[in-house]
């Protein structure tokens, strides 16, 4: 593991090196290109000063934020089909209809030395929605790690993309530094990915959008030396066109949504286009060298994605793992979207604790956030501007709004247009989040040195926006607020898991003193997540009530759900308590017989809707 480290830190430091030589070598050169001739560069292009900045620092701060309790926090149903596709198992050994025991629902988290990389490929394909490079990787990497207790580690799950997302942090610094030719930036881009809360979040999850977020850079890298090239009317590398391609390849092995990414890339091609038709009076530049490689890339990467299209059309037959980003929208939901794309967009860089159950905590964190983009959001949109007026950096800061903004809208297209709210996954935000934090770090290099006409005399101190503060103290709040924001979520206060097992099996034990039978209706295997975080949890706690686990299967017909309820209770012995929880069917005659509990006066738990009946001796 040790050797795996280092070797990969060395190769990501000759990466870091001489692509910046690559990329002043494809600088025009008097007489050698028709390009127009570059400007001279101003000093917020200037690298940081002090020698102990450098990207590897970044890493380690971004690193230790990710490790941060890692494990604290309980997984929920889609880290829970992580775990257990990765391990070669399946959700189909978990019997449905009948009371089984904690150890039997568990038993698919359980290591199996006779799964193969071919079992996890097939139960993937065949059982979930998702592309398998990630959970084959993740099958190897949970290799290296003993069992907790018999489970799999949740530490070698939750590890493996901490790292991933780690390994971001000298990638984002490579493509900041290549696309603006800005040491400057690529340093920025590195620590606000570090500590930016959106980051985080996905890297502390055992799931697979870290590592297609590593995708994202490393096609947005080559996207950078694409637009070079096309400036330049130099043809584009052949290696640079391989490596795309293999890179959209395995971003499409492994997440399909990838491919909104790819289109986002091909509209900021279409837009270079029509930038260069504006210069030449003829279509033949687009048979010109750079374009002709291009056009290969995007063959490629088309073959690429078909391999992949048999699977996702069968997968359309599982819309049942999907319905809850689908349906109709009424009156004031028609602006939800808005406004959780809205959110996710401001978590990128700063998240405080409005999440909190404590009202004290949530108004100041509040008041703190508004007041910061307040101050905030001027100045890196000035920034922004600043950039654009410079012919060095205006090609690049076109092409990054042009990801979000194209990415962005593609979100509202499927939402509202094909009833597919994909801004309610912020995880799915991953397909143009590196190309806000190079934005981010574009705007933060001009504040960094700022220019003389935007720096503001205020009792004797030099100033940028509101308030009297410099432009390196500004620099210096924006990253402290995104540290502090991922404290937020290490925490659990920012970003809050969607399911709480842990206080749900608290509650029981505390309320139920006789055996107990956990019953909730069964559609997908993400139910069968939902039972298995409450039994995990029981496990950890050693807790003596053993209780009994019933997965009431139900397709078409809730009435199935309650059958296999009603036969269920007439086999157990009494006394017993009767949790349903989640459970969508009508209730049983059987339970009707047991004296339901006022749950009123109990906590809520996220994820968990639950009733309590006592069912006593006859």
């Amino acid at each position: 593991m040790r050797v795996f480290f280092w070797g990969a830190f060395y190769f990501c430091k000759k990466i870091i090196l001489l692509l910046p030589t690559y990329a002043h070598h494809i600088v025009p050169q008097a007489g050698k290109s028709s390009a127009p001739q570059q400007i001279p560069l101003h000093n917020w292009y200037a690298p940081l000063s002090h020698r102990w900045f450098h990207p590897l620092m970044w890493f380690i701060i971004g690193l230790g934020l990710r490790l941060t309790n890692l494990t604290a926090k309980p997984p929920w149903t889609d880290e829970f089909s992580t775990l257990v596709f990765s391990l070669g198992n399946t959700f189909l050994a978990v019997p449905l209809d009948q009371a089984i025991a904690l150890n039997i629902l568990l038993q698919p988290l359980q290591p199996n030395p006779a799964a193969s990389i071919g079992d996890v490929i097939h139960n993937l394909v065949t059982q979930d929605t998702h592309p398998p490079l990630y959970f084959v990787l993740a099958y190897l990497w949970m290799k290296l790690f003993p069992s907790e207790g018999g489970l799999v580690s949740l530490f070698a799950a939750r590890s493996l993309p901490a790292l991933i997302g780690a390994a971001s942090i000298p990638c984002v610094y490579v493509l900041g530094r290549v696309a603006f030719r800005s040491p400057l930036v690529g340093h920025l881009a590195a620590a606000m990915m570090a500590v930016s809360p959106y980051g985080i979040f996905l890297a502390q999850e055992a799931r697979h959008y870290s590592l297609a977020a590593l995708w994202v850079i490393a096609s947005l890298t080559c996207l950078v030396i694409a637009t070079r090239h096309i400036q330049n009317r130099t043809p584009l590398p052949i290696w640079v066109a391989v490596s795309w391609v293999g890179i959209n390849a395995l971003g499409l092995a492994t997440h399909y949504f990838f491919a909104l990414t790819l289109c986002t890339e091909a509209v900021v091609l279409i837009f270079l286009a029509w930038l260069q038709l504006q210069t030449s009076s003829k279509f033949s530049f687009l048979f010109s060298p750079p374009w002709r490689r291009i056009y290969a890339v995007a063959t490629g990467t088309f073959v690429a994605g078909l391999i992949w299209l048999p699977i996702f059309l069968e997968n359309r037959n599982r819309s049942n793992l999907t319905e809850w980003i689908q349906g109709s929208r009424v009156g004031l939901d028609w602006l939800s979207p808005i406004f959780q794309a809205l959110g996710t967009l401001i978590a990128m860089i700063s998240l405080l604790p409005v999440e909190s159950s404590q009202i004290l905590v949530v108004i100041p964190s509040g008041i703190v956030m508004l007041s910061f983009f307040i101050w905030a959001v001027p100045i890196l949109l000035r920034g922004l501007k600043i950039q654009l007026q410079q012919l060095e950096s205006r090609m690049m800061i076109q092409v990054f709004v042009g990801i979000v903004v194209g990415a962005i809208a593609l979100f509202f297209i499927f939402t509202y247009f094909f009833g597919i709210d994909l801004t309610r996954g912020a995880r799915y935000n991953f397909v143009y989040f590196p190309a806000i934090v190079v934005l981010l770090a574009a705007s933060l290099a001009v504040c960094w040195h700022p220019p003389k006409e935007w720096i503001g005399r205020e009792q004797g101190k030099n100033s940028i926006g509101r308030w009297g503060i410099n432009g390196k103290k500004a620099v210096i709040l924006i990253w402290l607020m995104g540290f502090f924001s991922a404290v937020t979520v290490v925490c659990n206060l920012g970003y809050q898991k969607y399911y709480r097992p842990d206080l749900f099996v608290q509650l029981i034990q505390q309320i139920s003193p006789v055996p107990v039978l956990i019953a909730t209706t069964q559609k997908t295997h993400v139910h069968i997540g939902e039972m298995m975080g409450v039994a995990r949890e029981f496990k950890l706690a050693n807790s003596p009530l053993n209780p009994l686990f019933l997965l009431a299967h139900q397709d078409k017909d809730p009435h199935t759900s309650t059958i296999a309820l009603e036969n269920t209770l007439k086999k157990l012995p009494r006394p017993f308590d009767l949790w349903l929880v989640n459970f969508h069917a009508p209730v049983a005659e059987a339970v009707k017989t047991c004296v339901i509990s006022d749950t009123q006066s109990l906590p809520n738990v996220d994820g968990y809707e639950y009733k309590l009946y006592r069912c006593q001796q006859s």
